[in-house]
């Protein structure tokens, strides 16, 4: 037999990184993109044209998916989470920096997430706004396009208002109306730990019935007109 003579290989989206079955769903990643080794993608996961998911880094859609758009990068050990109930998707060329942190909330196109900075559950960052390093954007936040939150600083409400890391009465005030306990585990403020403990943990439970895809499974989906 020659060499001709062997079949083509089928193309094969991020060999040697963790592709999980979760919920019955699996990865898809556009022929386009790049999946690091070491990087993991869990359940029902959209990966864009020409995005690129560095090592290290987590995107699980858990009970929620996850949709990434075009030309995004999502850097080093970044963790991206889909949630039941709130809407996780990034819209394309947003950049995602290492140690990155977000849940449950959308990005729209053009935005910058920093080195270490958090985005919570039911957040929405508009166009072309920053979140620097180690910023975080509370709950239920809404980031106005164009707007940058400085490093280290805390943005919370709809619009955002912007706060310095040492005012915690402020923080705090800002922090109340938004729901923290009720958006993130679905409970009262006056739920003790225990109790949203043992309820996440029976939310995660499912983990059980996953199922790692070896490369040959790793969903392909076609390029897009434009």
């Amino acid at each position: 037999m020659s060499a001709a003579e062997y079949p083509v290989p089928q193309p094969v989206a991020g060999r040697g990184a963790l592709f999980v079955e979760h919920r019955l769903k699996t990865p898809q990643v556009s022929e386009s993109a790049y999946i690091a080794p070491s990087a993991v993608l869990a359940g029902d996961v959209t990966i864009g044209p020409h995005s690129r998911v560095l090592f290290g880094a987590v995107i699980t859609a858990e009970g929620g998916p996850v949709e990434i758009g075009r030309d995004c990068v999502i850097m080093e050990n970044a963790v991206v989470r889909g949630v039941p109930g709130q809407e996780t998707r990034f819209g394309d060329e947003v950049l995602v920096g290492p140690h990155a942190h977000l849940t449950g909330c959308v990005i729209e196109g053009g935005s910058r997430i920093a080195t270490g900075a958090m985005v919570f559950n039911g957040a929405r960052v508009e166009t072309g706004a920053e979140v620097e390093f180690n910023a975080v954007v509370y709950v239920n936040t809404v980031v106005p396009a164009g707007t940058a939150v400085p490093m280290g600083w805390f943005a919370g409400g709809q619009p955002a208002e912007l706060v310095a890391p040492g005012d915690w009465d402020r923080i705090r005030a800002i922090m109340g109306p938004l729901d923290y306990p009720g958006t993130v585990f679905g409970v009262g403020a006056s739920s003790l730990m225990p109790d949203i403990a043992r309820r996440y943990a029976r939310g995660l439970a499912l983990h059980h019935r996953d199922h790692i895809l070896p490369d040959e499974r790793h969903l392909l989906t076609q390029e897009d007109a434009h």
